[in-house]
This record gives structure tokens, C-alpha cells and sequence, in this order.
């Protein structure tokens, strides 16, 4: 039996994870060079509670059910994940109301451990919060996490069981015969399939439309985001929610796995054909750093380092569209916008049940393997073992990435799993992502990728084609 799954975000690529553990012929197709590079790559990386989900709702099932799943899944792909749980607080005593009702939402929608607390419990947890805060609306079940990291991990557990990749091919015809699918055509070629999973995120509406199908609807949402410096590490404990709007979480301010702090994000609806749309913009960045400023009066913007956006697809309904569509043979993981990261491993069990209860019969592998080692991270490692490292290969011993001690050993493992470009680099090993943002130490992984790959400076990439890095010799 014959599987393609369109689409290596965080959902796509837990889902390829799924199918493998059953003896299915499974490829996973992705238009971009590297794995996690649309959605999956610039959002909050939070793993949410559910209590802001609607009861009853795909949204809320999925999420809660996917929370739940997120330890033992990073555990098994040795991914970082920490659970530091989340207030959602309430500024005014007008905003206390609507603080009460996502309480209640919470506790109908059974997520566990939900507690009010008042001004006094809030600012023992979170000093640095505004003191003007009237009560806060506590979540120990809420983390963060990498997605890309994560999104990586499963691409490359599935892979070493058994899993065909396909980078740097886009889908662009699903061949149909009978009213079922039979095949997929891309940049590349052609191939028959039994089944086809569409889980490319904001383009999952186009490839919905190659068998004939309206749903899902999808419009481009942009957040826009600051992060600041790991000296701002300890700003906050916890994620920090506003009360929410109508339209979205609102602008929180959150740690990240890696020390840092991030402000974010807003929520700017944009038409159809934007969804190439990452700018950020003057009138986002002010949004973002006063909505993060009324949560927390002192950040310091003299420590910001980066700035960007990221995109997130909605739908008019803002529900996910999930399972077997009215077409045999093609199935849905789509419009999956927050809490997209948290429900993906639910989602990409549901699907599997769903490709199991059609009209394919698939067993399960008794030879599949869980378990993946992740990359060193020399900067978490205690000194003995640091050494330990260098001791069998030097390599290890030589910075590269001053901000984030990566080393040229941990670069060169990278490489030797999949990265081909300076951002797959980064995103693998977090090189570049400091506070120089890869001021001090582009240069020298550019000349790591050359003489690892065997190629020339010209055909370095920041993140595939059309993006070289250099173009040619300035002297002999």
C-alpha cells in the first residue's frame, strides 16, 4: 500500500511518523528545501492547555488530547520540551468576567489543574508582571517547545523507518481515476498512490482543489514577533496571556526552550494570495510592543535581537478540517492555526485511524523503532562530558557559534543529517540564532557546508534556491 503525505510541517511529518508504524509504502512530499519551513517555522512554539478552545469543538478535542501526548513524544525523540505552565490575567476588573468564563470553559472542557488566583498569588509567581493585575487564571498543563526541532525529529525517525522524503518538490496534480486517487504529479515526476494525506498547511486549499474539493477555505493570518536576548531570561516564568479577544489570544510574552524571551504575536488578517507575506511592519512592531509592555511595564528593548512574522492559516469557521474527505482515497490535516502544534499528534493519530477504516488494510510493523537520538547540544552538557565529546572528536572542541557555544562538531553533524543551507544550519543546531544573529559566525559555517558537501561558496544557499549566499570571486 502506497501513502503520500504533502506537506513536512509539524503535522505532516508526525503524521508520516504515524503511517510508518504500519506496513505501508509511505512518502512525504515537501516544496521547500528543508523540513518545518512554512507555518511550523515562526510561531509562539507554545504547547496550549485547551481552555481557550470552544467546547465541543475539533480544536478543543484535539488539543487536549495532544497536550497530553507531547512528554512522552519529546521524550521519544529526544526533543526539548518544558512544561511551565501559563497564567491568562486580567488587568481591569472589567476584563475579570471574561477571565471567569475561560475558567469555566477550562474546567467543562476538563483541563486539569485550572486555578484562579488573585493579584497577590500572581505576582509571588510572576513579580515582573503588572501590578495593576486584578487575578490570573493559572494552567500547569501549558509548555514550549521547537517545532522545528520537532518537526526534524519525526522526519528523521521516520525515515530510519522506513519513510521515502521527497525535499524540494511540490505537489502540482492529483491524479484521479474511478473518483478515487490514484497518483500524484510534482516537479519532479510522477507516482502512484493509494492514498494522499493534504497537510500543507497554508496551501492545503490549493491541493484540495486538484481532487475537486471547496474546503478548506484559507486566508493567511500574520503574527508578528520580537525576541529578545537571554539576558532577559528569568523576565518571566511562565507564558503570559492577556484576556482574550474575539479574534485572537492577544500579544503574550513567553519564554523559550533556549533562554530567551519572545513578544508576540498580533493578528493581521490578510487576502487570499498573501500567504508569501512575512514582512513585518512599523505599525505590527508597535502593536506588539506595547501589548507586551502592558503585560510587562520593564521590558528593555535595548536587548532585542530579531524581529519577524510568521503566518498561520484560518478559515472562515476557524475550525480544523480534519479525516476522509467526500473523496476516496484523500484525506485532510487542514487549517490547522493554533492550537495547530499542540493537537498534531492527536491529528496524526486520528488520521491514520481514519486511512486504517477506509478501504486499506494495514498492519502494524512489529520492527518499528521509537526511539532517536537527538543532536549534542554542547552548551547543556556539563563540562565532563564536554570533554568526554572532544576527546572523541576534536571538532567538538571548537566554537563557532559564540552566542550559543555550537560547535564545528555538532555543524558537521547536522550537515550529515540533512542540512544543505545555512538556515538548515541553524534551525538544526541553533548556530546564528544569538545574539549576533549570525554576524560572527556565517562565514565560517558557509565554509563547514563547502567542504562538507563537496561544493563551491557560490552554491551555499541561505535557505535553497534563489537565496546564494555569494555570486562569484571579488579578486583572483
Amino acid at each position: 500500500m502506497r501513502i503520500a503525505v504533502i506537506g513536512a510541517g509539524i503535522v505532516g511529518s508526525l503524521i508520516a511518523r504515524e503511517l510508518v508504524r504500519y506496513d505501508a509504502d509511505v512518502h512525504l512530499f515537501e516544496r521547500e528545501i528543508d523540513i518545518g519551513w512554512g507555518v511550523t517555522k515562526a510561531n509562539s512554539a507554545i504547547i496550549h492547555g485547551g481552555f481557550h478552545e470552544a467546547v465541543g469543538s475539533q480544536r478543543a478535542r484535539f488539543c487536549i488530547e495532544g497536550n497530553e501526548l507531547y512528554a512522552a513524544l519529546t521524550k521519544e525523540l529526544d526533543v526539548p520540551f518544558h512544561r511551565c505552565g501559563a497564567y491568562t490575567v486580567a488587568l481591569s476588573k472589567e476584563e475579570l468576567p471574561a477571565l471567569k468564563a475561560l475558567f469555566a470553559q477550562g474546567e467543562e472542557n476538563g483541563i486539569p489543574g485550572l486555578e484562579l488566583h488573585d493579584s497577590a498569588t500572581v505576582l509571588a509567581h510572576e513579580p515582573n508582571l503588572n501590578p495593576q493585575v486584578q487575578a490570573g487564571l493559572w494552567s500547569p498543563t501549558v509548555g514550549i517547545t521547537e517545532p522545528w526541532t520537532l518537526a526534524t525529529a519525526a522526519v528523521e525517525n521516520a525515515c530510519e523507518n522506513g519513510l521515502t522524503l521527497h525535499l524540494s518538490e511540490g505537489v502540482t496534480k492529483i491524479r484521479m481515476r474511478d473518483g478515487r486517487v490514484r497518483g500524484v504529479t510534482t516537479t519532479q515526476g510522477e507516482y502512484p498512490f493509494n492514498a494522499v494525506v493534504n497537510a500543507a498547511g497554508l496551501f492545503a486549499d490549493q491541493i484540495a482543489e486538484m481532487v475537486g474539493l471547496s474546503e478548506p477555505i484559507l486566508f493567511p493570518r500574520r503574527g508578528e514577533y520580537v525576541l529578545l536576548d537571554k539576558k532577559a531570561n528569568g523576565l518571566v516564568n511562565s507564558v503570559i496571556f492577556p484576556t482574550p479577544s474575539k479574534t485572537s489570544k492577544g500579544i503574550l510574552v513567553l519564554p523559550t526552550v533556549d533562554g530567551g524571551i519572545l513578544l508576540g504575536p498580533t493578528a493581521k488578517d490578510l487576502p487570499r494570495e498573501g500567504k508569501d507575506s512575512r514582512e513585518t511592519t512599523p505599525d505590527g512592531m508597535e502593536k506588539t510592543i506595547n501589548g507586551a509592555r502592558r503585560l510587562i511595564p520593564t521590558i528593555d528593548l535595548s536587548i532585542v535581537i530579531k524581529t519577524f512574522a510568521g503566518l498561520r492559516p484560518e478559515s472562515p469557521n476557524k475550525e480544523f478540517v480534519v479525516g476522509k474527505s467526500e473523496v476516496q482515497g484523500f484525506f485532510q490535516a487542514a487549517a490547522m492555526r493554533s492550537p495547530g502544534l499542540t493537537a498534531a499528534p492527536a491529528v496524526a493519530r486520528f488520521l491514520v485511524h481514519e486511512v486504517m477504516a477506509s478501504d486499506l488494510t494495514l498492519a502494524k510493523k512489529p520492527s518499528f523503532q521509537p526511539l532517536r537520538n537527538g543532536l549534542p547540544r554542547v552548551i547543556d552538557l556539563p563540562e565532563e562530558e564536554w570533554d568526554e565529546l572532544i576527546s572523541k572528536d576534536p571538532r567538538y572542541g571548537r566554537v563557532i557559534c559564540q552566542c550559543n557555544r555550537v560547535t564545528e562538531g555538532e555543524i558537521v553533524a547536522a550537515i550529515r543529517r540533512g542540512a544543505r543551507s545555512l538556515d538548515g544550519v541553524k534551525f538544526r543546531t541553533r548556530a546564528g540564532f544569538g545574539r549576533c544573529q549570525g554576524g560572527f559566525c556565517t562565514d565560517r559555517i558557509l565554509l563547514i557546508l563547502v567542504r562538507e558537501l563537496g561544493v563551491s561558496p557560490e552554491e551555499i544557499t541561505l535557505r535553497g534556491n534563489g537565496s546564494q549566499m555569494m555570486n562569484g570571486m571579488v579578486r583572483q
